[in-house]
């Protein structure tokens, strides 16, 4: 072969790197020798608990209509979740996941003519979806590990047409609070699409973070992303969504694949969006574990971002790469961040309490090896 297929793809493309997702359990098994069922994977921020009952009894009766396509408009799923959040059915895209979602509206609306402006340490996404259609990329500083609003709206330009927000962020896990969103909605221009990110907003069980759908009727150009993968437990069936005007579902629907979001994703969202219990347990289990590992990490003399979310970055002081590679060794998967900027840090998952136990055993025994050795 002598043709460079790289070099006809877009330039924005031929820039990306492919997402690089948490490492499977299967494939750390068959790499150092271990049986599965010793693996702890806290790597990429996944419920622990398991599907909801609910949402696997809806799968059973949905599995004798494989044969037939999904419903492309996802009604009963959008009528759903319109009675839940309290819009209207046309305010809402179905995605496959959220970063179906987050796609969507940059394929509408962004051209390699406009820029995408986002913050150091967000979502590998924003970056992704923004060179993928040949857009700028304008990347904000952060401020303590989290988003400079003020900066962010200083960043805006004419070419400016849209802003990428997740609250809380991953991966630092950070949040923005009512009152600098509300400065920051108030300073961007109408022309300007600001996707707010709050695919953990179901965690979150404190008044500092603002709800995302309290502003859609004052600005109509906010677009609010959500998922079912992680509090909701459905990251295997890739369900996601997003709300915003009509006019914007609109755009998005047009570009949006038909049959997105399959049938057995789309019932086993319906069924899980009515577990309060499920819901509760989440949380109860996410908000344990993070008070567990902060104690693990107290105890260790390591610092870490408090976080919103299922997951924390926990601050190493040193390069995280060989101790995440120890961890490894010893059948524990977390996730190094070195890629978004956060050499000395790694990302853990909230687990069961079983979980986040082994986790800081492993982590205190490699720590010590490497001090032992000199590292």
């Amino acid at each position: 072969m002598t043709c460079d297929f790289l070099s006809l793809a877009l330039p924005g493309v031929q820039k990306l790197s492919p997402y690089v997702p948490g490492k499977p359990v299967e494939e750390l098994a068959r790499e150092f020798g271990l049986r599965a069922e010793d693996i702890v994977k806290l790597a990429s921020n996944e419920n622990p608990l398991g599907p909801s009952p609910l949402a696997l009894e809806a799968l059973k009766s949905a599995f004798a209509e494989l044969t037939r396509y999904p419903d492309g408009n996802g009604f009963l799923l959008k009528q759903a979740l319109a009675e839940r959040l309290g819009v209207s059915t046309s305010m809402i895209t179905l995605g496959n996941g959220s970063n179906d979602i987050l796609e969507l509206i940059t394929r509408a609306f962004v051209s390699p003519q406009h820029e995408v402006v986002f913050s150091e340490h967000a979502f590998a996404v924003y970056p992704i979806v923004t060179q993928a259609v040949g857009a700028r990329p304008v990347v904000v500083p952060a401020r303590d590990w989290g988003h400079d609003l003020d900066a962010m709206a200083a960043a805006i330009t004419p070419a400016t047409r849209l802003v990428f927000i997740a609250n809380p962020n991953n991966p630092t896990g950070t949040w923005i609070e009512r009152p600098a969103l509300e400065r920051f909605l108030a300073k961007v221009p109408e022309n300007v699409i600001v996707v707010l990110d709050e695919a953990y907003t179901e965690y979150v069980e404190t008044g500092d973070v603002p709800n995302g759908l309290d502003y859609l009727t004052q600005y109509p150009n906010l677009l609010v992303s959500r998922t079912f993968s992680k509090a909701y437990g459905l990251a295997a069936l890739r369900v996601g969504y997003g709300i915003c005007q009509p006019a914007i579902a609109d755009a998005m629907n047009r570009v949006r694949q038909p049959f997105n979001v399959n049938s057995l994703a789309q019932a086993a969202a319906l069924a899980t969006l009515e577990d309060e219990a499920y819901l509760a347990e989440s949380r109860r289990i996410n908000r344990e574990g993070m008070a567990q590992l902060e104690a693990g990490f107290t105890s260790l003399g390591l610092s870490w971002i408090f976080s919103r979310g299922n997951f924390v970055a926990v601050d190493l002081g040193r390069e995280a790469a060989p101790v995440f590679q120890g961890l490894l060794r010893q059948g524990v998967i977390v996730r190094p961040v070195a890629n978004y900027g956060m050499p000395n840090h790694l990302r853990v998952s909230i687990g069961l309490p079983e979980e986040n136990q082994r986790f800081l055993e492993v982590l205190g025994q490699v720590l010590a090896d490497a001090a032992g050795a000199g590292e």
